[in-house]
């Protein structure tokens, strides 16, 4: 069992991703929904701890200042990643999420690109590209978070 945090920038599918896994029946968070970032930006750090605290098993979406925080209580922290350009036009595209519509909000992704993912980056575990097909994402996150039990060993008694 693992908690396990999918970051990256605006596009990359994390939404996506985790609407999968939701569909599988494992428990996520997107944190871009549900009141989990507060109007300065940032997780409501009691709501996200009591959340870690209280689930072993659990992945949680999110790109947030004070996510770093939280690092140490995620077994996994997964960076996904797509091209500057598909990113932008998946969200020009997407009708779940606002964010990305204006040219403005697209310039903030091209800064962010340069600026926050090289961050992210040093801080994930793994990175996958956001551009696989969304089912083979969610086994490789599923595999991750309830990883399959070892195989017994083999017994030397006849």
């Amino acid at each position: 069992m693992a908690r396990v945090l999918v970051t990256g920038m605006s596009g990359a599918g994390k939404s996506t991703v985790l609407e999968e896994l939701r569909r599988r029946g494992v428990l996520t968070v997107d944190t871009d929904y549900d009141g989990w970032v507060l109007s300065d930006g940032n997780w409501d750090e009691p709501r996200m701890a009591g959340l870690l605290a209280a689930h072993h098993q659990v992945v949680v979406s999110g790109t947030v200042a004070n996510q770093r925080h939280f690092y140490d209580r995620f077994e996994h922290i997964v960076l996904l990643t797509a091209p500057l350009e598909v990113l932008l036009d998946r969200v020009r595209r997407r009708s779940n999420n606002p964010y990305g519509k204006s040219l403005r909000q697209q310039e903030q992704i091209r800064q962010y690109v340069e600026e926050v993912e090289p961050l992210l980056r040093t801080g994930a575990t793994l990175e996958l590209d956001g551009r696989l097909p969304v089912a083979h994402l969610a086994d490789m996150l599923e595999r991750i978070v309830s990883p399959a039990p070892p195989a017994p060993l083999p017994s030397s008694v006849p």
